[in-house]
């Protein structure tokens, strides 16, 4: 069979599963405004969605790129899809409970399950193929993991936000004519069915990957020449590494920053409802995040991957500056563009940390995975800020901007070193 065909069915299934991971991080909009009504909650309280999902990476990705180095890719894909599916299935009884710690249990399972599927799969998707194309190929992957970015705000908004958005005082009156309770519930148990769902999908393609027969994938030259073949934090000597993990933890927590709090930042500027807020978040913001995935694949044929992350660093850092400083519709018009210029840093930083690095490759994987840990912490401080201003949740937008700028530093740095590969013609 020829190594291309015997690569596409493999690259089809394991591309699928950035859809899982993009969706499980942009349903967390919707969960934060959602969760904090029904377990009435503060911004820092709900900003503990994002920490449960960050913190699994942190935790988890060492042994995910242990359970891959030394029992494969197919077995890790598949125990993590076991662990996703079970945290799904633990959504119902925390709904049934309305306990918010069993929310961030059952967040925690399945991002722990998502963490062996993104530690696998992104040096997975550079192993099927020509070496020489990796990063555009990565590239390629994670631009469908930016369909599971705009359908999540919006299937969310859909069935999960009910629209209804009480006062305080009202609240109160709730709470003393006795209703409040039943009120709360009914928002918790919106949850319920569409995790049912997801967990049911996860089943089915849990089956399809024990069913097929997956390849190990090509190697390159720096394979058998690397001496960073051993599962070893060693690798951190290695400064393209070590920069790369310490862009990603940055980059993730400006990212997680920016979607997260999009509803509170609407209500709060121009008073927009929640449901057309997650709308706008999934139909515009985020399906500019994915556009702005295949854009950035087709620009790196001219544009060398660490100068384009430059352009796009800056760009970001300047529209947050005009979100934070600015009234009105055109504050929120430019957070919402923040996504499109955010879709090529992750994968970007990723195929920058690990070129060149042979088997060294999957420690270095799972460290920059674990750099999405700060997802855990920039929202932390995103809410304190917003809870110790009186709610000002636009000024608590300075942290993503920060952030941005530091990826930007990482790019201009990197783009000095960068060496010219030619990918169809281009630069890769």
């Amino acid at each position: 069979m020829p190594r291309q065909n015997k690569y596409l069915l493999p690259f089809i299934l394991v591309t699928s599963l950035f859809f899982l991971w993009a969706f499980l991080h942009n349903i967390n909009p919707i969960l934060i405004p959602h969760l904090k009504k029904a377990c009435q909650l503060s911004d820092t309280e709900s900003a503990l969605i994002d920490s449960a999902v960050y913190l699994a990476y942190f935790t988890i990705a060492l042994p995910a790129g242990w359970f891959m180095n030394k029992f494969g890719f197919k077995k890790g894909i598949l125990f993590g899809l076991l662990l996703y599916g079970i945290g799904a299935l633990l959504f119902l009884p925390a709904a049934g409970s309305r306990s918010f710690s069993f929310f961030l249990v059952a967040l925690f399972v399945i991002a722990a399950g998502a963490t062996f599927l993104e530690t696998i799969a992104n040096p997975y998707i550079t192993k099927l193929g020509d070496p020489a194309t990796a990063t555009q190929r990565l590239n390629f992957a994670q631009s469908f993991n930016g369909v599971g970015a705009f359908l999540a705000p919006i299937i969310g908004g859909q069935f999960i936000l009910s629209g209804i958005e009480h006062s305080p005082a009202e609240l109160s009156n709730m709470h003393a004519s006795g209703t409040l309770n039943a009120y709360l519930q009914s928002e918790a148990d919106a949850i319920r069915m569409p995790y049912l769902v997801i967990a049911v999908v996860v089943l089915v393609l849990t089956t399809i990957f024990y069913l097929v027969k997956l390849p190990e994938g090509e190697g390159d030259a720096t394979e058998e020449q690397s001496g960073n073949t051993k599962f070893s934090l060693a690798i951190l000597r290695n400064k393209q590494v070590l920069w790369a993990v310490i862009a990603q933890f940055f980059y993730v927590g400006a990212q997680v920053c920016v979607g997260s709090f999009f509803i509170r930042f609407s209500k709060y500027v121009i008073d927009l409802p929640e449901k057309q807020a997650a709308f706008w978040l999934g139909s515009i913001a985020m399906v500019g995040f994915m556009v702005g995935r295949f854009t950035g694949t087709f620009l790196m044929k001219f544009i060398r991957p660490a100068q384009l992350l430059f352009l796009y660093a800056v760009a970001s850092t300047l529209l947050l500056v005009v979100a934070t400083n600015s009234q009105g519709p055109f504050a929120v018009y430019c957070l919402m563009a923040v996504p499109f210029f955010m879709s090529i840093m992750f994968p970007t930083i990723f195929a920058l940390g690990i070129t060149g690095l042979g088997k060294g490759a999957r420690m270095a994987s799972s460290l920059l995975v674990m750099a999405i840990v700060g997802g855990a912490i920039m929202p932390l401080l995103m809410g304190q800020i917003s809870d110790l201003t009186g709610g000002n949740i636009q000024l608590a937008y300075v942290i993503p901007m920060i952030c941005f700028m530091i990826v930007g530093w990482f790019a201009w740095s990197r783009s000095r070193d960068e060496m010219p590969v030619t990918v169809g013609g281009g630069h890769r």
